[in-house]
Formats: C-alpha cells, structure tokens, sequence
C-alpha cells in the first residue's frame, strides 16, 4: 500500500517552512475528529452522513500524497451514497495508515 508523504505540501509551500508547519498542525488537529465523526456515523449505518465525512477526509488523503487512496475513497463515497459499504475496508486501513503516519511527523 502506498505511503503518506509531504511532497504535495511541499510544492505548495514553496519552500515556506512557517507554511508548511501551520498546514501540518491544522491537519494534526483535525483529522482525528473528522476519523472519529466517521467511525460514529459508520457505526450508525448513517450512510448519507458518512459519505460526507469520507468527502471530507479525501482532501487530506490528497494533501498527504495518496493518489491512489483518493480513487479509493471516490469510489467509497460513491457507494456510500448508493447505500453500499463496499470499499470499507480499504478506506479504514487508509485512515490507519494516516494515523500512523501523522504520528510521525
């Protein structure tokens, strides 16, 4: 599986070391709500709500590098809104790998 990485926040910042350090905090702040929402709303077979939370995540799956965990989470989304879990497992072992690696960092 792939792995998270800084290159996107990189090129963004332009070699602003103040910038990328204030996108990493917010990042370190938030994902962990926005996991949990998703976990409470996935345990509540609350699948309208859940594809928004997956939505949400996507962009700092993007942000973190993970070009081929967004497709994964597009597609998550998709059957989430359809009312279809397919793609879960995936999508959670993305969110652990997230986690770990924000761990790190």
């Amino acid at each position: 599986m792939e792995q998270p990485n800084l290159s996107y926040i990189h090129s963004m910042s332009g070699g602003d070391k103040a910038f990328e350090q204030k996108l990493i905090t917010i990042i370190k702040k938030e994902f962990p709500e926005e996991k949990s929402i998703y976990f409470t709303n996935i345990e509540a077979k609350n699948y309208t709500l859940t594809a928004e939370n997956v939505h949400k995540l996507k962009h700092k799956i993007s942000i973190l590098g993970l070009v081929k965990s967004y497709d994964v989470a597009v597609d998550y989304e998709n059957n989430l809104i359809d009312g279809n879990t397919e793609g879960r497992i995936e999508f959670e072992a993305i969110l652990q790998i997230m986690t770990e690696f924000l761990e790190t960092i």
